[in-house]
């Protein structure tokens, strides 16, 4: 059984998802608190969450931060709005899919088997790549602690952050598509779209300090995708 917890203050809404998951192969949790929800989530006692943006402790957004500076455990965030502003932040900050209560619960089932199959995924990668360092200088990455330096600053990175730039240091100056790197860092090809791919690129270039109009990191390859840079000269 896969242990996931739902953090929502919605009650009935929580216990119709957890009646159509468990039948799934699913044991789960709801926490109804998000302060509660945190402190169960930070146990590491669950292979995914599904969260609520929408609460009257905390919101979800300010929540998933939380998480993120001591868990890298999947999140699914789950909202009643449909805005994209709402998606763009919530992907910014480490969700791995974001998804409208209107879906069906079919929908919800087929993300959540995805986003639990990426994460397999990368952690089975992870154990075969070669754990050395990675550099481009002056960026540099700890491929075991998971954890990356522009010059001697530390760079707060998502995990997807930290795969994406790994991938084009391991492959710097050549042109990658957008489905080479969807397929890469989901394990399965098209599980994203192209909008969720240059959220995370830009986000990655926000860290670097990077400026796409003038990169000195990542440049934009139109229509195609990103490459990172053979020489990135003067910042």
């Amino acid at each position: 059984m896969t242990r996931i917890l739902i953090v929502d203050d919605d009650r009935e809404l929580c216990d119709l998802v957890s009646d159509f998951l468990e039948p799934h192969g699913f044991s789960v949790d709801v926490e109804t608190s998000a302060t509660e929800g945190l402190r169960r989530i930070l146990t590491g006692n669950y292979q995914a969450v599904i969260l609520d943006v929408m609460m009257p402790e905390m919101d979800g957004v300010e929540l998933l931060k939380l998480v993120r500076r001591e868990s890298d455990v999947p999140v699914l965030m789950f909202t009643s709005r449909g805005d994209d502003i709402d998606r763009v932040v919530g992907l910014e900050i480490g969700a791995d899919d974001y998804i409208p209560k209107t879906a069906s619960s079919r929908e919800l089932l087929a993300r959540l088997r995805a986003v639990l199959r990426r994460t397999t995924w990368r952690e089975e990668r992870e154990h075969t790549e070669e754990a050395a360092p990675l550099f481009a200088a002056p960026i540099r990455l700890d491929t075991v602690s998971r954890r990356g330096w522009l010059d001697n600053d530390e760079l707060e990175l998502t995990r997807t952050e930290f795969d994406l730039l790994a991938i084009l240091i391991r492959r710097r100056g050549h042109v990658l598509s957008r489905d080479f790197l969807l397929e890469r860092l989901s394990g399965r090809e098209h599980e994203w779209d192209n909008r969720s791919m240059d959220v995370h690129v830009s986000a990655l270039r926000r860290k670097l300090g990077d400026d796409p109009r003038t990169p000195r990191f990542i440049k934009t390859v139109r229509g195609i995708g990103y490459m990172l840079l053979e020489d990135f000269g003067e910042p």
